[in-house]
């Protein structure tokens, strides 16, 4: 089984914040820390509960919100983690937004426009299934594809990339200082996990919607998206927003990853629950005794003013205690 200590550690080991160092090949897809299915899966069902009791507190404080962006090769888990991941929060805390082919709408503005709109409000878990890093991942990779009009510089040249990662930590910084932060996922899976996954596809009726016939043909571009995504994590991973390079072979192990720089991201920045108002806490017992000795009429409608007393009336006398003041009956 695992422990405490392991498995809050467990995220920390592909956690990426500064891209100078950055090899992707580093990074094992199959690796799995000798961690055992059914330990793993224990221990999600417990740590769900601290995730949800996080998302409980920042949904009532709103103060705060996360951002999770999930990138990854076609049949890399993007759906899995989701669901397995956030299946133990409130839907009401959490949004989760796809980004595709853009609209034509989309196309007339800059390509952070439609994922800028898309941001969490505060107190929300926002999901982005792909995200702005479709830009320099499979615009890159397609170059051919991009819309040119009003599109300054030269996507041929490597410059003009670097110059949309720069927009993109601008970006993220941006959201970081509106008290948004940033978790960012690449699922990384090996060619063969891929390949065995896309037949598996193929040899279940229930599940022959999810295959499209571009899933096999970018498969002939996967060591061009590898260096992209080697570039783009290179490019834009900050302290503010770190990158994490999930093994995803195994699914399992992945989610659990996931779940944990999930919540690393709420222990460095704890939400809190907000306090109640002045007038409540001070006259607690009262409201619990009127309330107690309320009673709803048989015909017509309750005046609220019958059920439970003014907690903001003017005080009488101001050495008299809140229960004295309030503890008249209530009919």
């Amino acid at each position: 089984m695992l422990t405490d200590k392991e498995a809050r550690q467990l995220s920390l080991k592909f956690r990426i914040e500064d891209g100078k160092t950055f090899n992707l090949r580093n990074y094992d897809p199959a690796e799995h820390r000798d961690f055992s299915k059914h330990d793993a899966k224990a221990w999600m069902r417990k740590r769900k509960k601290r995730l949800a009791a996080f998302q409980e507190a920042m949904a009532a404080g709103k103060t705060q919100s996360v951002l999770m962006i999930l990138q990854g090769m076609d049949a890399a888990g993007k759906d899995g983690v989701i669901r397995h991941v956030m299946g133990g929060i409130n839907p009401q805390g959490a949004r989760v937004s796809g980004f595709k082919q853009p609209t034509p709408v989309e196309r007339d503005h800059g390509y952070l426009w439609r994922v800028s709109r898309a941001t969490p409000l505060l107190g929300e878990i926002g999901i982005f299934n792909r995200s702005y890093y479709e830009d320099v991942l499979v615009a890159r990779v397609h170059k051919e594809n991009l819309d040119r009009r009003g599109l300054a510089g030269n996507p041929d040249d490597p410059s003009f990339w670097d110059d949309r990662l720069r927009d993109i930590r601008h970006f993220e910084t941006y959201l970081h200082r509106q008290n948004v932060h940033i978790v960012k996922i690449m699922l990384h899976i090996s060619p063969e996990e891929q390949q065995r996954r896309l037949l598996r596809r193929l040899e279940r009726p229930e599940k022959l919607w999810k295959f499209s016939a571009s899933d096999f043909k970018e498969r002939g571009y996967w060591n061009a998206y590898q260096d992209a995504y080697a570039a783009a994590i290179a490019g834009s991973a900050t302290a503010q927003a770190p990158w994490y390079v999930v093994p995803s072979d195994k699914k399992w192990f992945s989610r659990l990853v996931v779940l944990e720089a999930l919540i690393d991201v709420f222990e460095r920045h704890p939400p809190r629950m907000p306090e109640a108002a002045p007038e409540i806490i001070k006259n607690l017992d009262a409201l619990k005794k009127a309330l107690k000795e309320s009673e709803i009429p048989k015909k017509g409608v309750a005046r609220p003013e019958k059920l439970l007393p003014n907690v903001n009336a003017p005080r009488k006398h101001a050495a008299s205690s809140s229960r004295k003041v309030l503890a008249h009956k209530v009919t």
